[in-house]
């Protein structure tokens, strides 16, 4: 009995290295990059024109969209995206999230930068839409600060904000949940929840694409170190975070943050 509970351990951790380097070489095939590249793009762009046009379309349309609905629909559009798109790049839609992916040694360094300057074409694109179909009304979408709320506050709570949405994304991938309905639940529900108490603060961002966006195109840049400083910040405390809470990064980790196109699903293992 024991020695098949220990074959089974070995045939499962065999398992695990012959899938994640086949979805290594998935990965680095250039074949597929302009897809992962095109996924992060497009998955941005939704995301920040349902992020900020909550807000642009509340200006516009006199407070029919409340700000609960401004802050739930980006985390419906966060579980539909992962549903979607996540096996092609991992859906980071989210420089923090890339950084984090990538200090936690789940994800490249090399193709950091690729990602990164995906998401931010896919948020300015979206702003840019945002902006032609409506003007720059409510500041196109812009997180700044709450009424009588410090610049330090706002900082402080973006990187608390962030630390919580890096831990719950690494969370789920540790398991290989993260493309699949556990983790899109989990990740959505997060940034749900975040706006609904904290949006009032610092507009909970947590994403340096979704503010950099709408600062660039209303050209008022003299927040928007807020929104970059502490999403990076609250990554690194969530992946000393997710060490703590479980250790070394895990195969499906990897298969979440570097997507697995080619890769059979049935044959991830589960940490």
């Amino acid at each position: 009995m024991k020695k098949a509970f220990h074959k089974d351990r070995q045939n499962a951790a065999q398992q695990g290295r012959m899938v994640q380097k086949q979805a290594s070489l998935d990965f680095l095939d250039p074949a597929h990059e302009w897809r992962r590249i095109f996924a992060e793009t497009w998955g941005t762009f939704l995301l920040v024109l349902v992020a900020a046009g909550g807000g642009a379309v509340a200006a516009k349309s006199g407070g029919t969209v409340t700000l609960g609905m401004q802050v739930v629909a980006p985390g419906l559009m966060v579980m539909a995206i992962i549903y979607f798109m996540g096996t092609v790049s991992g859906a980071h839609l989210n420089p923090a999230v890339t950084l984090a992916f990538a200090v936690r040694r789940n994800f490249p360094w090399r193709r950091v930068p690729a990602y990164v300057l995906a998401q931010l074409l896919g948020g300015v694109a979206a702003t840019l839409f945002l902006h032609a179909m409506f003007g720059n009304v409510g500041a196109l979408g812009g997180t700044l600060p709450g009424r009588d709320i410090s610049n330090g506050t706002a900082l402080a709570m973006e990187v608390v904000l962030t630390a919580g949405l890096v831990n719950t994304i690494l969370g789920t991938a540790s398991g290989a949940r993260n493309i699949g309905t556990n983790g899109a639940i989990a990740v959505g529900g997060y940034i749900a929840l975040a706006g609904l108490w904290a949006a009032p603060i610092s507009g909970a961002s947590m994403n340096p694409a979704r503010s950099f966006a709408p600062d660039l195109v209303r050209g008022d840049l003299g927040t928007t170190w807020i929104y970059i400083v502490g999403p990076v910040l609250g990554a690194l405390i969530g992946v000393a975070f997710e060490w703590i809470l479980k250790g070394k990064p895990t195969v499906a980790g990897a298969l979440a943050a570097q997507g697995s196109l080619d890769t059979d699903d049935t044959a991830r293992p589960d940490a």
